[in-house]
């Protein structure tokens, strides 16, 4: 799975604000009372939808050439930016438990100056997997 989408996203004005919607993902839908608050609206439901077609093990549909998407009157393309890390940053932090192993030496003198073996790992980790 990619990192980073772009999707073209459909939005619509109506009495209350704006409707939108992502037509490559079924379902993906929102609403904001401004034009700001409907893509933000829209981002996190396409981070959900994302997530649930991820844990089916579905692809992810890639995005449309906006070009190609049909508009009706009153409607308009927004590019809609999604990054599956800063989601899961913010939605799927839970900790998980890991065992592991180190030499004795490094374990005695980690403690000796009270290093986080958590801290230590996951800025590793991110270092290693260029997160920032």
């Amino acid at each position: 799975m990619k990192n980073k989408y772009c999707y073209p996203a459909v939005l619509q004005k109506d009495e209350n604000g704006y409707a939108v919607w992502i037509p490559d993902i079924d379902g993906c839908n929102s609403f904001g009372e401004t034009i700001e608050e409907a893509v933000a609206s829209v981002n996190e439901a396409l981070g959900l939808c994302i997530e649930v077609m991820a844990e089916k093990g579905k692809g992810i549909p890639e995005p449309s050439n906006p070009e190609d998407i049909r508009l009706e009157k009153g409607q308009f393309i927004a590019i809609v930016e999604f990054d599956w890390i800063e989601y899961q940053k913010k939605y799927c932090s839970k900790a998980v438990k890991k065992t592991l192993t180190i030499p004795m030496y490094l374990n005695e003198l980690a403690e000796k100056e009270h290093i986080n073996f958590s801290s230590v790992l996951r800025e590793a980790l991110e270092n290693r997997l260029h997160i920032q």
